[in-house]
Order: C-alpha cells, then structure tokens, then sequence
C-alpha cells in the first residue's frame, strides 16, 4: 500500500468475508475492512490477518477513506434486506464511477433493482455469485460477476488471481449485464440441490435396501471418486461416512437428524424454470423432498399406520451396487441438462447473452458442483454453442443411453423396495419424455378443449380448432 490507499474493500467479517479479505491479501492485494459490529473486525484483525495487508476501519467514513479512487467494494452480507441497508448506508459516501460488488446469494430481481437504482447516482454495482464455502473463499472460489463490464475489469485482477485454477484457467468470468452473475449461481444451487438429492438416494438404496455399513459406503465413494463420478460432493460424501460422533461413538452420519434445511435458491430456480416454461423436474423434486423431510412429526405417524413393502433389495451387491454407480451418473447428466437448459433460455429472455461454455469452465474448480463431468459438459458447449439441451451432444447422450438399463433397474428395484427414489425416478422419466416425438398431451388438450374452449393443434394442418364435444 505505497500510496496509503487499499486496493479492494470489503463489509461484512462472517465466514466468507473473511476468507475471501484473507484470500485477496494473500494474492497481494491490500484490503480494507469494516464490519458492523466493532468487536468482531478486532477478532478478525488480532487473530487471523498475521501480518497481511489487511487494514480495518471502525466507520464507513473511515473504510471510504481507505480507499484508492475510483473505489471497488465488495459486499459480504445476508441477502436481503441487509444488503439494501449497507448501501443506503454507504452510497451517500461514494462517488462518481465508484463500484459496489454484491458477493451474497441475492436474488436476481433484487440484482436488477440495485444496478438501476445505483447506476442512476452513477455508482456500478456488480452481483457476483461466489461458490466453494468456507475453503473456497480462502484458497479460491468460482466466482460470477455479472453486470457493468467496466465494473468487472476493474476488479478483474483481484478475482482472477484469488480464484480457483483448474489447469492455471481462474474459475472466474463475466457473465453478462445486470443480474446475469446472481442468476447463474441461482442455477448453480438448483443443479447442487438435484445433485444432492440423487447421492442421498444412492446412499439410502445401498445403506437401506442392500444393507452396507458405513465402512463399505466408504469404500464404494471412495472407488467412485477415483472414476466418472469424481466430483467435490462425492468426494465429501465418502469421508462423511468415517466421522464419528465424540458424544456417542458412533459414526456421526446415524446421529443426523433426516430433516435438510434450504435456504431458498433452490426454491428460486424451480421458480424462475417455470416462469420460463423449462422443465426442471430433477430440482423441483429435490426442492419438495427437503420439504416431505421437513414433515418429521407427520412421517412418524405415518410410519405406524402406512404399510408398505420391506425396504430391501435382494440382489447381490457386488452387482447392484454398480448399477447404482450408473444411474446416478445418467441422472446427474440429466440435472445438469435441466440447468443448462434453464440458462440457455434466460440468456434470451433476461437479455444476459450468456456464454455456457464459459459457465461450464468455472464451474470445474472452486464451487461446490465441481465434477469431471463439467469439462465433458464444456466441450460440449465449445463444440455447438447454441446447443439447447446437453442431452443432443453425441458423448453425454450417449453416456446415458449406455446406462439407462442399468438406471431402469435401478429404479425397478426401488419401487418393489418402497424406497423413496423420486430423483432418480423423475430424471429418468424426464430422459423418456426428452426423447419421445408424441406424448399423451393431445388427451391433455382435447380435455381442456372440452370443459374451457382452449381450442387445440392437428397433426394434419395448420391453425388452431375448437370442437363442440358435447
């Protein structure tokens, strides 16, 4: 800091923000920092920054002094409301050509909101979708700016080097205008959501229906991370499944209470598919399955009195288990699909004119969907930009259409076990109805032609009919 001026700032000292200052400091960038209450950037400054060029501030007005014009500050606060608040805290304080960037998880219509209100004081403002949690934002995250592109070069410098390297290619691009960044991390957490959802599954038919101990579950992840599935939420799965538990000595995993909590971006991206008429089914299932585990009290009454078959699956492991192994990969294809899909409708819609190919290359590195599949899903993108659904690209298409016997099974099994497979299920299902020229729909017409006059199609001319049925 020559001049005595911070390159970045950044508001807000919980777990990611101080990761991310830390991280940036570190690249050898100085940061100024300011959080709201004065005695946790004391704790942060004494305890962790250790000689980095790390400079808090105790006031806005101070924090604003910090640094170099024009100023760049990141905002690291919940979503919501309390973003609002920061800047109508600290917009008086700024000038001309000054640049707020949002790293929270904020919906994209409040994005959109922000950039105009902002840009009308001509202040830029960035919303920038950041993955990888608490690691993540101290080694290197992927991150999604989206917004002024004058904004994003300015700060391009800090992100590329405190991101995330896969082949020294930083995990970080510019999306697109206004909201484009908070709406590819809306996507990002409803593929993570479907993904999630299909491990949980696998795990449930092996531990319930096959009967593996924790031991094994290790194992099998384990060996799955070293092949096609190799991916960060496979990876953390296997070690979840050694940790005990100090109170009581077991394995920490059968101590969990079944109940998953959302924080809601997943709810949004089934929100914003069916706004936008894109079937999503994979994520809207895995959405309304956290809800059914949410219903704890209802399920234990109703484990008393519905009775159903007995959860096991009397088939040998050592080949039942790799027929799992190829259902989840088909369907994980399937959920990625289902997002890449959603996006590339936005990308016209929301005017963002998205790059996929580039989505697909940060997300190799850094966040929490990192998967070796991505680089497959970003060659597919290189190879047909305006590919529509991943499931046309010859390798990924066949990549299911190689599986889908196993996959089939699968799910076979799981009906006659009772086990709750509805991800794996509805990812099938939606594969069939992909690739099927004539659904049952013409039925679906005919009766809202019958009852309401909505008039239909014909197969064999042109224009829209209407039949007095009765």
């Amino acid at each position: 800091m020559a001049d005595g001026l911070c390159d970045i700032g950044l508001i807000g000292l919980g777990v990611m923000g101080r990761n991310l200052a830390l991280n940036m400091a570190e690249h050898g960038f100085p940061v100024a920092v300011y959080n709201r209450t004065r005695d946790r950037t004391e704790e942060f400054v004494q305890n962790e920054v250790q000689g980095l060029d790390i400079h808090p501030a105790y006031t806005l007005e101070e924090f604003v002094r910090l640094l170099r014009r024009p100023r760049s500050i990141v905002l690291m606060v919940t979503a919501g409301a309390p973003v609002d608040a920061v800047i109508q805290e600290i917009a008086p304080l700024l000038g001309e050509g000054d640049l707020l960037v949002d790293g929270g998880n904020s919906r994209y219509t409040d994005t959109d909101r922000r950039v105009g209100s902002l840009s009308a004081r001509g202040l830029l403002y960035l919303g920038m979708g950041i993955s990888g949690g608490e690691l993540g934002a101290r080694f290197g995250p992927s991150m999604m700016p989206g917004g002024p592109k004058e904004g994003f070069e300015r700060i391009r410098p800090i992100l590329e080097a405190a991101s995330a390297k896969v082949d020294q290619d930083p995990c970080v691009a510019y999306m697109g205008k206004g909201s484009a960044g908070h709406y590819v991390k809306m996507v990002h957490n409803g593929i993570e959501y479907g993904i999630e959802q299909l491990i949980a599954e696998s795990y449930d038919l092996m531990r319930q229906g096959l009967g593996l101990d924790n031991d094994a579950l290790h194992r099998i992840f384990e060996e799955w991370n070293q092949e096609e599935l190799s991916s960060y939420l496979i990876e953390i799965t296997g070690r979840i499944f050694l940790q005990n538990d100090p109170k009581t000595g077991k394995r920490l995993i059968d101590v969990i209470l079944d109940v998953a909590g959302q924080k809601g971006t997943g709810i949004w991206t089934s929100q914003e598919a069916m706004e936008l008429r894109v079937p999503t089914p994979t994520i809207d299932t895995a959405v309304s399955m956290r809800c059914v585990s949410g219903l704890k009290d209802e399920r234990r009454l109703a484990a008393k009195v519905l009775k159903g078959p007995s959860p096991a699956i009397r088939q040998d492991p050592g080949t039942f288990v790799p027929k799992v192994r190829n259902g989840l990969y088909a369907a994980m294809i399937v959920t990625y699909a289902q997002g890449m899909a959603l996006l590339h409708r936005a990308s016209t819609a929301r005017r963002y004119d998205l790059d996929l190919e580039s989505v697909a290359r940060i997300w190799r590195g850094g966040c929490i969907i990192r998967a070796a599949l991505l680089e497959d899903i970003r060659i597919a993108f290189q190879k047909k930009a305006g590919l529509q659904n991943l499931l046309m690209d010859p390798g990924l298409g066949r990549g299911i259409m190689d599986r889908q016997a196993d996959w089939r099974e699968v799910v076979g099994a799981a009906a006659g076990a009772g086990i709750p497979v509805p991800g794996l299920a509805v990812s099938l299902f939606y594969f069939d109805a992909y690739r099927r020229e004539r659904l049952p729909a013409n039925l679906i017409q005919a009766q809202r032609d019958f009852f309401g006059a909505h008039t239909y199609e014909r197969v064999d001319e042109k224009g829209s009919f209407h039949t007095e049925w009765e």
